[in-house]
């Protein structure tokens, strides 16, 4: 268990990391994008990624 938890958070740590070195240029106007955004916008975009994780999860999973 211990070692899937790991593998998926090296992943996470990977993927995390491509766009910013692909594109720092890019990178850097997503997060000045993102601090024009209000609490609510945020909490929104991020209920929907975790949404979309679970039900990846689960189907990958079953």
């Amino acid at each position: 268990m211990w070692d899937e938890l790991l593998s998926a958070l090296a992943l996470v740590l990977v993927i995390e990391g491509l766009f910013p070195f692909i594109s720092p240029a890019g990178f850097r106007k997503k997060i000045l994008a993102m601090l024009e955004m209000d609490d609510r916008q945020i909490r929104i975009a991020s209920f929907a990624s975790m949404a979309i994780g679970l039900v990846l999860l689960y189907l990958v999973r079953q």
